[in-house]
């Protein structure tokens, strides 16, 4: 009865096109970045800027992130054994929540700062003209960076992750650039704390959205845009469905929905020997039917009064 209780149909292969696709752009993007952090620390240091000091903190978590998300997307190619039937497909998930954890950590640090110096009674003097060229030169830098990750953003969590650190890292460099400009033409030092903060205030929400769907998805929640109320009623309008129990859907990473269900099929269908037809029929309802279409499902075609002898039933 194996064969009739049980199918599993597509599989997490365009997870490997997908990782192999993303290490060029996020191996472009870490030089650059790396670059510019050189750039920033040498800055804050001739400077004293806190905005370019937090930028240049920003820039090496940016790059330990992307580092981390290069490495992911390397284990990521490996195939599945039997040890891991999964391969390393949801490694993209903890890159991108180590990520998220490290930029909230350094936005933190960036909001109190910068308050402080905002606060004090003197504070310290900046020089506007080092600071405007350094934050030029992460700008920039920042942008092609971008320019080379924004055509493969939306292939996974770990990629968007490192998306999202970038457009933080330039809209600092931003930040730093105006501020600089302030010093400049008012003379009003502060702006160097005011842009530490609001590059602090851009990193932290993002961070957050990032560690939230990670947190999703490693507690094994149904994916968004997935109905489970809605797959059931489908499934039971099908011919010979007498009852759906124990339905659960879930990710392995960002683009790999998986749904697994009990099946309980009319004694008819068993004598008629139709259940394999009744597969064929689910398999292609989760998959086509629905705004997210889960390729990878495993149902349990089940006799009535099969559950009573089930060790743990949910509905």
């Amino acid at each position: 009865m194996e064969g009739e209780g049980q199918t599993q149909g597509g599989g997490h292969g365009h997870g490997h096109d997908h990782a192999s696709a993303t290490r060029p752009r996020l191996a472009i993007a870490f030089g650059l970045t790396l670059v510019v952090v050189l750039a920033q620390v040498v800055g804050a240091a001739l400077t004293g800027s806190l905005a370019l000091l937090v930028d240049a903190v920003h820039g090496i978590t940016d790059s330990a992130g992307l580092l981390l998300a290069l490495v992911a997307a390397t284990l990521m190619e490996r195939p599945p054994n039997p040890r891991r039937t999964w391969g390393f497909a949801r490694v993209e998930v903890l890159a991108a929540g180590a990520q998220a954890t490290v930029l909230l950590g350094v936005g933190a640090f960036a909001l109190v700062e910068g308050v402080r110096r905002l606060l004090a009674t003197e504070p310290p003097e900046i020089s506007g003209q080092w600071v405007l060229v350094f934050g030029a030169v992460g700008l920039v830098a920042n942008l092609i960076a971008l320019a080379v990750l924004a055509g493969g953003r939306r292939a996974n969590l770990n990629l968007r992750a490192a998306f999202l650190e970038v457009v933080n890292d330039a809209l600092g460099s931003v930040a730093v650039i105006v501020g600089a400009v302030l010093i400049l033409t008012l003379g009003w030092h502060r702006a160097d704390a005011v842009a530490g903060i609001l590059i602090a205030l851009l990193i932290m929400p993002r961070a957050v959205v990032i560690l939230r769907e990670a947190g999703s998805v490693l507690l094994e929640a149904t994916p968004p845009g997935l109905d489970l109320e809605d797959v059931r009623a489908h499934l039971m309008e099908l011919e010979h469905v007498a009852d759906i129990h124990d339905l659960h859907a879930s990710r392995i990473d960002t683009g790999l929905p998986v749904l697994t269900a009990h099946v309980v099929v009319e004694e008819r269908c068993w004598r008629e020997g139709c259940t394999p037809q009744l597969l064929d029929a689910l398999q292609e309802c989760v998959a086509s039917h629905f705004e997210v279409s889960v390729e990878h499902s495993t149902f349990q075609l089940e006799p009535p009064g099969h559950a009573e002898h089930e060790r743990a039933h949910h509905p």
